[in-house]
């Protein structure tokens, strides 16, 4: 009898200690906290997290602790309910004017396939690209690929090496802006001038990884601009680093942006890491102002980087 007692605590010990990560996370997500380089990183987990929670609750329960899988159960229906409806299309703008197609890849430090990247603007017929991770060898090797006959017209700060350059190549002539402030990975701005002479403005998103420094990453996200509906409309592309899990990014969304996959019910297609044990989690976005409709959004493919590119098919506003 005494030894099935002891049982019965170790077994309520140990389903505690499992809960009480998840219950912190639970927390952090609700009251919009995202903490430090290690708390950011498991937000971004947080839709595994409320299926994790559900089976939790439900082994909790089955082995009748009721408080303990009660809370749980409590966490992880309200987690579950912030998750889900990424899965459902939202209500957009109806707007007649011109099209526009977005692509955004992060090359992996210059790693990624030029020619495979170059094929698939080709195929979606893009219009602007956004480019991370970009360094001159790969502006090199996307040149002999045929990039900058597609897309003429470019803004482009490639690195010698490593993750800090960026840039943008477009259809349509380019203006050079200064929307975002400074950023270890530039974040260039231009403006575009469509054929039909429709203007909207451009961001190359890339605020730092927040694994690197989450003082960096929310100085450099508090850096890229809001929306200015007195004026043309605006897209930022890019690696966000971060998820719809992570406040800072659904604060800049509460500014007047949308973000492209979560309008057509796209909002848990993943596109970081592209492989390997990792995870993999949606931190590549398209965002679009409140004036914008999104017509297709996909995830793609792209050789040799850990980022899948993200394309946004757009309507803008007459």
């Amino acid at each position: 009898m005494e030894d099935q007692k002891v049982r019965h605590r170790w077994v309520t010990i140990v389903l505690v200690v499992v809960a009480i990560p998840f219950t912190v996370l639970a927390g952090l997500r609700f009251f919009g906290v995202d903490g430090d380089r290690y708390t950011i990183a498991a937000l971004a987990l947080t839709p595994y997290a409320a299926v994790c929670g559900l089976v939790l609750a439900a082994l909790t329960l089955a082995l009748r602790r009721w408080w303990t899988g009660g809370v749980v159960l409590v966490l992880a229906v309200a987690l579950t309910a912030l998750v889900l409806p990424r899965l459902f299309a939202s209500d957009q703008p109806e707007v007649t004017g011109s099209p526009l197609r977005v692509m955004s890849s992060n090359l992996l430090a210059g790693r990624a396939d030029a020619q495979q990247l170059v094929n698939l603007v080709r195929e979606n017929k893009v219009d602007v690209l956004s480019l991370l991770e970009l360094t001159q060898p790969v502006v090199d090797r996307l040149t002999q690929a045929g990039l900058f006959s597609l897309l003429p017209n470019t803004i482009l700060h490639p690195a010698r090496t490593g993750a800090a350059g960026s840039g943008l190549a477009s259809r349509y002539p380019l203006t050079k802006l200064g929307l975002s402030g400074p950023s270890s990975g530039k974040q260039p701005s231009a403006r575009l001038t469509l054929a039909g002479g429709s203007v909207v403005d451009v961001v190359a998103a890339h605020p730092a990884a927040p694994t690197w420094s989450a003082s960096v990453w929310r100085t450099e996200f508090d850096n890229l601009p809001s929306p200015d509906f007195a004026g043309p409309p605006r897209i930022l592309a890019g690696d966000f680093n971060a998820t719809l899990d992570h406040a800072i990014l659904r604060d800049l969304l509460d500014s007047g942006y949308a973000d492209a996959a979560d309008r057509l019910g796209e909002g848990l297609s993943t596109t970081w890491p592209s492989s390997g044990l990792v995870p993999p989690v949606a931190i590549d976005h398209v965002l679009v102002d409140r004036r914008v409709a999104v017509k297709a959004y996909r995830v793609l493919d792209v050789p040799g980087s850990d980022h899948h590119a993200v394309y946004a098919e757009l309507i803008l506003p007459s």
